[in-house]
């Protein structure tokens, strides 16, 4: 069991959380009707998300076994089969569909599909063009915060939006400078032949300074502030940047560069994130 758990990656679950930001910065998380709509949503993103990784582990197999961490992975490894992993597909878009029939609405069906469409097309060569891989990666992260918007029916402000597309930029970009580091012959991953590890560090630097200005812009909004009755949001800003400043030592140290590896392996960081999920619990729920 354990294997299957681990080729659809279930670790990195974590990322798909984003479908209920706009849940939770609503101050609503804990309405029932709410919060079905965000568990179906979240457990639909899942069961996508898996099957994306199925299909690439697939596809990949190959490259998969020359590389230093991704030969561990079960299809790679061989500890599952091909065909195994395309019958656990097979039932998690079963599920996928049994969790978006559950709150179906058009427009987060649309997106859910555009998310599956996109990374498909990632895994069959779009992950080899420079620009273009980090660009859908980034979208993977906007479609989350949309789809979880939409399906609850919760505007998010613009600020928050722009946040998100710069950090998930630097994330990809990171992604992209470490795997360059480790296996820059780019035999496992070929766009790394194309990004000079300059670029990558000249916009990582960018990308996570937009991303610390655009949340500060969101704390200090007239309309956030009008949003929520309350002027506290700013100290929110000092744990972010610490945030950042921690994952940033990490991401540019020995790491792989993959943000939930980052995350659940540095104790310090991860209790930033817990303080900083605190203190917006308490104000916006207290």
């Amino acid at each position: 069991m354990k294997r299957y758990l681990k080729l659809m990656r279930v670790h990195h679950y974590i990322k798909n959380l984003l479908v209920l930001a706009a849940l939770a910065c609503s101050g609503q998380l804990f309405k029932p009707d709410k919060l079905l709509l965000g568990g179906c949503a979240f457990g639909a993103f899942c069961m996508v998300s898996s099957i994306v990784y199925i299909i690439n582990d697939i596809r990949d197999k190959e490259k998969d076994r020359k590389h230093p961490s991704k030969c561990k992975r079960p299809i790679a490894a061989g500890t599952i089969s091909v065909k195994s992993g395309w019958v656990l597909a097979a039932v998690l878009f079963i599920l996928a569909v049994a969790f978006n029939c559950i709150s179906f609405q058009v427009i987060p069906t649309v997106l859910l599909a555009l998310y599956f469409i996109l990374n498909l097309a990632y895994s069959f060569g779009l992950k080899n063009i420079p620009i273009v891989d980090i660009t859908i990666l980034v979208a993977g992260f906007l479609i989350r915060i949309l789809y979880g918007a939409f399906l609850t029916g919760i505007a998010i402000s613009n600020w928050l939006y722009l946040t998100v597309i710069a950090l998930a930029f630097y994330f990809a970009l990171g992604k992209r400078r470490n795997e360059l580091k480790k296996i820059g012959d780019g035999e496992t991953r070929q766009v790394l032949k194309a990004y000079p590890i300059d670029f990558l560090d000249k916009n990582m630097g960018m990308c996570l300074t937009l991303a610390n200005v655009f949340y500060a812009l969101w704390s200090m909004d007239e309309k956030t502030m009008a949003f929520y009755d309350n002027k506290y949001l700013i100290f929110t800003v000092p744990i972010v940047l610490l945030i950042t400043m921690k994952y940033s030592l990490a991401v540019e140290g020995d790491s792989d560069g993959d943000p939930v590896e980052v995350l659940l392996h540095d104790k310090v960081l991860l209790a930033l994130c817990v303080l900083y999920l605190a203190v917006m619990f308490v104000i916006l729920y207290i």
